[in-house]
């Protein structure tokens, strides 16, 4: 690296450079050992410095790979590498991987990580449902029915006895927030991000969770493990809420061949991994874990690495469009999502990492 002398003594250190990278860096000695480790690397793969110095990278990073590990026996040999899967204690991450030889210092490698959709180019951040037509149109001939069904949710409401009314205010309710949703629906080609603000976490969730009922009919449990001490996310509300309404819908449609059919969602506090994203040109941090999960048989495995893009749907009637858009708003709200299966438990998860309201303003 070459450095202006006029701003030599102003530029960061090398270990501030380092520090400040979005992707992990690890520095391999000439017995394939860690060395060091940045920042990064410890929020990937959910350990501490201290548990990942000194051991074999191999084993640190967990890498499946036989091409991959006996690469990082081969100490003059580069390598870029892309797909790759770590199997960490929380799942299965997949990253790029690279290695590069420093040739000054025989023996002595360099090792990144970036996770697979952090770097890569993928389909669509700016306008990955773009190809679905005239939004305008489409925005139009959907608002126009909603207002009858909300007049006529409201004529409902007023016949009604009290205790029902709840109901129909529902109806009234979630056609108001669809209403809203279709106005962000035609932003999703730009680069605008939608207002965020202070938002309470389990009031969305559990509103998301009544809406699913309510067409459910109670069919298929959904079990609340929430950490009531958490503080308040950075969201936006009806974002947030269509979210967990499309994660909970397909994981309920999922468990309903289960013999004992559950749903979880589950809150907390991501203490020993934190997450990062980048947003304004930013580190995010994204402490708040929101995790769907139900006991369904999976989705198919030729699928699980594309499930976030365009028509890509495993449902015989689906359209492929609910998870891009999950993806869509929950980037918008500077967060990020994931999924993994667990075959040993039979569990398929589905988790949003959400920044809080305190480390950020409303924008």
């Amino acid at each position: 690296m070459i450095i202006a002398p006029a701003i030599l003594d102003q530029a960061p250190c090398p270990d501030a450079q380092i520090s400040g990278l979005i992707f992990g860096l690890l520095l391999i000695d000439p017995d394939g050992l860690v060395a060091q480790v940045n920042q990064a690397t410890e929020d990937l793969l959910g350990r501490s410095a201290k548990h990942l110095l000194g051991q074999h990278a191999g084993a640190a990073l967990h890498v499946q790979d036989p091409r991959v590990l006996a690469h990082l026996d081969e100490r003059g040999e580069a390598l870029v590498a892309r797909d790759i899967a770590l199997i960490l204690g929380d799942g299965e991450k997949r990253v790029n991987l690279t290695i590069s030889p420093l040739s000054n210092f025989p023996g002595w490698r360099v090792l990144t990580l970036s996770e697979l959709g952090r770097n890569d180019a993928e389909p669509g951040d700016a306008g990955e449902l773009s190809g679905l037509g005239a939004p305008s149109i489409l925005a139009h001939e959907i608002k126009n029915p909603l207002a009858a069904i909300r007049g006529a949710g409201q004529l409902v409401e007023r016949k009604l006895d009290p205790q029902d009314r709840s109901l129909a205010r529902m109806i009234v309710d979630e056609v108001d927030r669809i209403a809203r949703l279709i106005d962000r629906m035609q932003q999703l080609g730009s680069s605008v991000i939608g207002p965020t603000a202070p938002c309470n976490l389990h009031e969305a969730i559990r509103s998301a969770i009544a809406t699913v009922r309510a067409a459910d009919r109670g069919t298929v449990e959904v079990v609340e493990e929430f950490d009531p001490s958490l503080p308040p996310v950075l969201a936006n509300q009806d974002a947030l809420q269509q979210v967990l309404i499309n994660l909970i819908s397909n994981a309920r449609d999922a468990a309903s061949s289960a013999s004992d059919p559950r749903v979880t969602v589950k809150t907390r506090f991501v203490s020993g991994m934190m997450l990062s994203a980048i947003r304004l040109g930013a580190r995010v941090r994204l402490p708040i874990e929101i995790a769907v999960i139900d006991n369904g048989p999976g989705i198919d495995p030729a699928l699980r690495d594309h499930v976030f893009e365009p028509f890509v749907t495993s449902k015989k009637s689906g359209q492929g469009l609910g998870l891009a858009l999950v993806r869509k708003l929950v980037r918008d709200m500077a967060g990020r999502i994931s999924h993994d299966r667990d075959e040993k438990a039979g569990l398929t998860q589905f988790r949003i990492h959400l920044p809080l309201a305190r480390e950020g303003a409303a924008r």
